[in-house]
């Protein structure tokens, strides 16, 4: 579940017949940077915003960096994207959470404790955490609280999904900032894995990636696999959920997305899956304009209209 740097590119380019964006500049865009909104034994944890500086309150895209669960940090998505092929949008340097403020919204990325020094459900805690803190402070950031999106990359993708589709009685609110709502409105996933048990059938990766993150192998826990895979969380009131996934992906093969389309589908709710063909765990030239389309695309439907909270 590592996310390849040519991933964090694959968003926010401009669509061919789109406007020319605005310049980032001092006076188009804010960036607040190494926002405490938690500390949980001692530990920071911290999030950077990007601001557009027009008048708000603006849609706010929160992003969760991949890495296993172990590794990775939310400044992957804070560095220029110098794999990005460049276009109509300008600057192939800007960074993604640029990208998203020249657009309108703004764009948050998210530290989360790793194992596994911290185990599952201590990452999903902390994403619920950090949506509570940003509407508890949306005045103060200019952000509008009932119009949030949850996009991740791999690891981060599973944390974005289980954001989205899980509600209090799952039990990994955490306790911070309890008057808030961690719902989203919509979720972007990037080729991250929704059934953990899928894992048990290929020991050294269980053994590698999934036994740090939650603590134990699936024959000797496969209640603790269950609760982890956001397959498990699937209803009719879930938001409306974007999968992008290649189609030659070993690493997430794209079968943990298609069986959480269908998933979705069959309980009524809003999903759609974009197969990347003969693409793997991220993906480089002219397909990254072909998935950020369809991510704009997303976005704008689902974030850019008034949203419920």
């Amino acid at each position: 579940m590592l996310m390849l740097p040519a991933a964090i590119a694959c968003l926010m380019a401009a669509p061919p017949d789109s406007k020319p964006l605005p310049p980032i500049t001092s006076q188009t865009v804010k960036t607040v940077a190494d926002v405490t909104y938690a500390t949980v034994g001692g530990e920071k944890l911290q999030l950077d915003l990007v601001l557009p500086t027009t008048p708000g309150p603006h849609p706010t895209v929160i992003c969760f960096h991949g890495g296993g669960w172990a590794i990775g940090s939310r400044k992957d998505l804070t560095r220029p994207n110098i794999w990005h092929p460049g276009g109509r949008d300008g600057n192939k340097d800007l960074t993604i959470l640029q990208k998203m403020a020249q657009r309108g919204y703004a764009a948050v990325t998210v530290s989360y404790r790793l194992a596994p020094k911290h185990k599952f459900p201590a990452q999903i805690e902390d994403a619920k955490t950090a949506v509570r803190f940003l509407r508890a402070n949306a005045k103060k950031y200019d952000l509008d609280p009932d119009r949030f999106a949850a996009l991740g990359f791999s690891a981060g993708g599973h944390l974005a999904l289980m954001l989205g589709l899980t509600d209090k009685d799952a039990g990994m609110d955490g306790t911070l900032y309890p008057d808030e709502s961690s719902k989203v409105q919509c979720v972007i996933d990037f080729f991250g894995p929704t059934d953990m048990s899928l894992y048990a059938e290929t020991a050294g990766v269980e053994k590698a990636i999934m036994v740090p993150f939650l603590g134990k192998e699936c024959l000797t826990d496969p209640a603790c696999y269950k609760r982890a895979s956001p397959i498990e969380y699937v209803s009719k009131t879930a938001p409306p959920v974007l999968m992008i996934h290649g189609t030659l992906d070993f690493m997430v093969p794209i079968i943990h997305s298609e069986r959480m389309l269908a998933k979705l589908e069959d309980a009524g709710a809003e999903a759609e899956l974009m197969p990347v063909k003969w693409k793997g765990h991220g993906w480089e030239g002219d397909t990254v304009k072909e998935t950020a389309l369809k991510a704009n695309e997303f976005l704008e439907k689902h974030l850019k209209k008034e949203g419920k909270k």
